[in-house]
């Protein structure tokens, strides 16, 4: 039997134009919006990184060149802390560059998930590879990329992550359909942002893929869909037809930074876990929630 391939690589579209984050995104990037101290993209990287992923690919756009300084080394920087004695500091610029192979290509034009997932097609070279949309933060332990490659390895299909939903919310997100509802994952189709009474189920596609390069060939031949974009969740309901795609149950903490109130959310939660920043968070919550405080 032939040795099924590692998943090595993995791509991070971002080439998006960030709009509902104007205008704090019209000169930046709203992958490197911070949660805290730390760019939101970041945090996607290290996901990716602690799940074995080896080579990355960030699919980027106009006005991005600040994702590609940030992971990339800085020698002034390093220079100006080395000679400060800020060894911490330094300790830890350093090692934002040293995190994985990081290469980028740019998606002229913003038109679609499937369309930037295409834009990598050279990258992934005929190999399984991973997806990380940079507007889901999921934490759990073991990471929840790391779980979905063990899955691939184990059944050879191709992995979604899902998560159920309220059923108001569907129209937000590529709703999957199983076979075999609380028996097994695998997918029998995908619609993308269905209206609630037009919804299979309420399980969500949170942005984490491992897919077969056989999707490539499908995006090749792709029209655009909903909103006039080239939809990945097209695509995958097509590679379904002749090759299994299992769902993946992600059961952790999901951020949806791609909205305002999730930003915030998960702002206030990660100050919370810190131990530097937890009790003065806390106190200060608590003293703006009082009914004294008007």
């Amino acid at each position: 039997m032939m040795e099924r391939k590692r998943v090595r690589k993995a791509i991070i579209p971002a080439g998006g134009l960030g709009t509902r984050f104007l205008p704090a995104t019209k000169a930046q990037p709203k992958e490197m919006l911070p949660l805290i101290d730390k760019p939101a993209i970041q945090y996607i990287v290290e996901e990716a990184v602690a799940s074995g992923i080896e080579s990355i690919m960030i699919v980027s756009g106009r006005n991005k060149r600040a994702i590609e300084d940030h992971f990339d080394k800085s020698a002034e920087l390093e220079m100006e802390l080395e000679e400060r004695g800020k060894e911490e500091m330094l300790e830890m610029v350093r090692s934002i560059s040293q995190l994985a192979n990081i290469c980028y290509v740019r998606q002229r034009e913003p038109l679609g998930l499937g369309h930037a997932v295409l834009s990598a097609k050279a990258f992934a070279e005929n190999e399984p590879f991973a997806v990380l949309l940079g507007d889901d933060i999921l934490l759990s332990d073991p990471p929840c990329l790391k779980q979905m490659i063990d899955m691939y390895e184990q059944t050879g299909s191709s992995v979604v992550a899902v998560m159920e939903v309220p059923m108001d919310q569907t129209h937000k997100y590529g709703i999957v359909d199983l076979e075999s509802p609380g028996y097994s994952g695998r997918i029998r189709g995908m619609v993308e942002k269905p209206a609630p009474n037009e919804a299979p189920s309420n399980l969500a596609v949170v942005g984490r893929y491992v897919l077969d390069p056989a999707i490539f060939g499908l995006l090749d031949d792709a029209r655009p869909g909903k909103g006039g974009e080239i939809q990945l969740t097209d695509s995958l309901v097509r590679l379904n037809r002749f090759s299994p795609i299992e769902a993946f149950p992600f059961v952790g903490i999901r951020h949806d930074i791609g909205d305002k109130l999730g930003f915030v959310q998960a702002t206030i939660d990660m100050a919370l876990k810190r131990p530097d920043l937890s009790d003065a968070v806390r106190a200060y919550m608590l003293e703006r929630l009082s009914p004294s405080h008007t």
